[in-house]
């Protein structure tokens, strides 16, 4: 009918019948119900009605019933559509619209409520105009609409007319969009005013279309405020080579995060769909060739023969050769009782070409973690003599988690040292001078640590506390980090069983909005006392002060200030990655001084993702020191009350470098801590480090048969840091050096794996972990893969980042 010309035909009867001397409401009401459908569908039913002359008619028609309530809202039906246009609202607003409404809208009454609410309707649509939104400033309607709010919500009590609260509530929503609409809000007290009613009904269900539009208005209008830093700029700087140094950030200043709310364009919502764009689509699958080209000419790709050195080597040497001497200068460190076998095993390494081939084992079969639990095809395979490896590790597992063979739960394995024997914060985050075997004081952390692990030892497959330190020794980092992470050194064993998400509580998010209003509503219990921060010398942290203490200068770690809120909830800032003003969602972090059995609240104020997997189940990652050492290392999924918001923190794009200003987003989440006095750590996602990476490799070459597997470990370049990015070669021994097997070897097919080259998503390390451990490993899969093909494997791409505790970027 649209198409046919049918919204013309009706709008200009519309015109013709209003217009004789005395109007046939027979006609004209049934006309009026017709043009309401018709309008929704017609997205250019404003701008005819506006050619047509009828957005005049019907406010004649309108001002002419305003006594007679049925009429009036059929007449009302129709302006709601037209004000749907945001040009054709901005006429009415010209014609004298919204005074015409305010007739309509009176006090609480009973009668002609549904007039009513269709009144409140349409001057809602009205306000979505800048310029009926300014025009209602200017005539005080902020104030009005406010008090009509109020006279309805007391006197409807028993929430009968929800809808037309409702209808008030869009009005005075529409109007705190601009800026002169949220300053005329916050001067008739309307904070204060939402507030009051918000926090008596936040659990009606009943209000529930009420409730969710006041809390919108109180989050618009909060006032905006510049993050509580010194600048946008992350707390560490790196000079890049080559490059031209760069000037000192500005300091953040009240221009930096000014409100740009009016420069917004009016323009007619229905004329075009909006689209936007983003930047981190995946590609299209279907528009990728499935053999692509070679992208330079095939001579250029002789370059690469440095990365395939098994191509020309010499596998003669191997076997008329069985070194003793391990080429890694770290062998000194090494405790092998990680490697999961069931029989001792002799030390073998060859050298060749700065090559490390691990160690050689005696002729038994060598298993994996995977292999070790998991069931199915290579249990069956490889029965007869993989059950007692199986049945060691499990009772090992079992044991160091707190529980029996049976799955129960058993007392701790030992006691554990007086608390007043040690410093717990020393032990918690230990330096890396700390020598293990060489404290000079009783009371030194290394030798704590040294005495802790004899007590408990952990068995931990592929990793070795005093390996890892010397490890760390020699990772480089942007501030040269002095110590290390306590769950690092220490290690992890998986929780003692599957963690599912968690259940969302219906209705957290806007509580914690409103608590979050509530501190500028009433402000006279917020602390607000900085208690750690990067940007100033170290320590400003007083032991005695009842509150928490936090410390992220470690590898990995990121957290660069701490307020606290109130007694049990603090505001946390994360630091933005190096040389930018940007990429800040990654969190690891110590926190100790706890009390049992409190519920602490922590805020993450200066997210920037628009929404997070933290609304649909995830659970920040707690590891407690105290657990650890009564025999349960784990990292564990931990908080509850936990969402992910928008906040009133802003930014301009003069302040972070970008192209327009930066949101930021809340992650609220609230922990009660396991113990008294524990030292926590907390993080994004189970941290894994490059140097937990150099040394799981380490290990790794050492835990494999080198008469089976090709293992080898290469340096592919060194970062921006210094630091070597390891490249992995996996693949299975050629059978013998004969021509055909080394012909078959050199034919294999590669594939390349790489991960973490983003640095916050260490996931992706803990599934490489997994990847390495099998491909080395007994599995008939595992065997066959590697007698097919040859793995080129760059387990971190971006070290750097990993170590300075980035989310996104490099040094660069």
């Amino acid at each position: 009918m649209i198409s046919k010309g049918g919204s013309e035909a009706l709008l200009q009867t519309l015109v013709d019948t209003a217009r004789t001397a005395s109007p046939d409401y027979d006609i004209l009401l049934p006309l009026f119900r017709l043009l309401a459908k018709v309008g929704l569908r017609d997205k250019k039913f404003g701008q005819k009605a506006l050619e047509l002359e009828a957005l005049d008619v019907t406010l004649i028609l309108t001002r002419k019933n305003l006594s007679h309530s049925h009429n009036l809202l059929h007449c009302l039906w129709v302006l709601r559509v037209f004000a749907s246009s945001v040009t054709t609202g901005a006429m009415l607003g010209i014609n004298g619209a919204m005074e015409l409404l305010f007739k309509v809208i009176t006090p609480y009454t009973r009668k002609h409520t549904r007039t009513i609410r269709a009144a409140t309707e349409v001057l809602a649509a009205l306000l979505k105009s800048k310029s009926n939104s300014r025009r209602a400033v200017n005539r005080g309607y902020v104030t009005s609409l406010l008090r009509l709010h109020q006279d309805w919500h007391s006197h409807d009590t028993f929430n009968t007319f929800v809808m037309i609260r409702r209808g008030l509530l869009l009005c005075l929503q529409h109007i705190a969009i601009f800026r002169s609409g949220r300053e005329a809000f916050l001067a008739a007290q309307g904070m204060e005013t939402l507030f009051s009613i918000t926090q008596n009904c936040l659990d009606n269900k009943g209000m529930e279309p009420v409730i969710s539009v006041m809390l919108q208005i109180l989050r618009q209008c909060y006032p905006e405020s510049p993050l509580p830093l010194v600048t946008a700029s992350s707390a560490y700087a790196f000079s890049v080579p080559g490059s031209i140094a760069a000037e000192p950030p500005p300091a953040l200043s009240e221009e930096d995060f000014e409100d740009e709310g009016d420069e917004e364009v009016e323009k007619d919502s229905d004329s075009e769909d909006v689209k936007e764009e983003y930047d981190d689509l995946e590609t299209d699958v279907e528009k990728l060739s499935s053999k692509p080209g070679l992208d330079r000419p095939e001579e250029e790709l002789m370059q690469y023969e440095s990365m395939c050195l098994e191509l020309s080597y010499s596998f003669e040497e191997l076997e008329s050769k069985s070194g003793d001497e391990s080429n890694s200068e770290d062998s000194q460190y090494t405790n092998h009782h990680h490697i999961p076998t069931a029989a001792s095993p002799k030390q073998h390494c060859l050298k060749k070409d700065q090559t490390s081939w691990g160690q050689e084992k005696e002729d038994t079969v060598q298993t994996s973690l995977l292999s070790m639990v998991k069931m199915g095809r290579s249990t069956v395979h490889l029965s007869s003599k993989k059950g007692p490896v199986m049945n060691i590790y499990h009772d090992m597992q079992s044991k160091s988690l707190g529980i029996n063979s049976l799955g129960n739960d058993i007392p701790d394995i030992q006691t554990s040292p007086k608390e007043d024997a040690w410093d717990i914060e020393a032990i918690s985050c230990p330096s890396m001078s700390a020598s293990f075997s060489n404290s000079t004081s009783p009371r030194e952390a290394g030798e704590v640590i040294d005495k802790l692990l004899h007590i408990h030892p952990k068995h931990i497959p592929f990793h070795d506390p005093c390996l890892y330190m010397a490890k760390a020794r020699r990772t480089r980092s942007v501030v040269d980090f002095k110590m290390v992470a306590f769950p690092d050194i220490w290690g992890h064993c998986p929780p003692p069983s599957a963690q599912s998400m968690l259940e969302r509580k219906c209705g957290v998010q806007r509580i914690k909005i409103f608590e979050d209003v509530r501190r500028f509503i009433q402000p006279s219990d917020v602390i607000n006392k900085v208690i750690f921060s990067l940007d100033k010398p170290w320590p400003l942290q007083d032991t005695a002060s009842g509150c928490l203490r936090f410390f992220s200068k470690f590898e990995s770690g990121n957290l660069r200030k701490a307020i606290q809120v109130r007694e049990f909830e603090y505001d946390l800032l994360i630091n933005a990655d190096v040389n930018s003003c940007q990429h800040q969602q990654w969190f690891y972090f110590k926190v100790s001084g706890m009390r049992t059995n409190i519920p602490y609240r922590f805020n993450i104020i200066n997210c920037e993702k628009p929404n997070s997997q933290f609304n649909y189940g995830m659970q920040p990652t707690l590891y407690s020191l105290k657990e650890a050492l009564l025999g349960r290392p784990s990292w564990i999924r931990t908080g509850n009350e936990i969402c992910y918001y928008k906040n009133h923190y802003r930014q301009r794009a003069a302040a972070t470098g970008g192209a327009s200003g930066k949101c930021y987003y809340t992650l609220t989440f609230v922990v009660t801590f396991p113990h008294d006095e524990d030292v926590c750590y907390l993080a994004y996602h189970y941290p894994y480090t490059y140097t937990a990476l150099m040394t799981h490799l380490d290990l790794l070459g050492k835990s494999i048969n080198p008469r089976q597997v090709y293992f080898r470990q290469e340096v592919l370049c060194h970062t921006l840091g210094g630091n070597p990015c390891p490249l992995v070669t996996i693949t299975a021994m050629p059978e013998s050096s004969s021509t055909d097997h080394l012909e078959q070897f050199r034919h294999r097919p590669y594939q390349v794996i790489t991960a973490r080259v983003h640095p916050g998503e260490s996931n992706a390390s803990w599934v490489m972990k997994g990847t390495l451990e099998f491909l080395v490993s007994s599995d008939p899969v595992a065997r066959l893969l590697r007698e097919n093909f040859i793995f080129k494997i760059i387990p971190m791409l971006n070290p750097d980042g990993v170590i300075n505790g980035k989310y996104v970027t490099c040094l660069a």
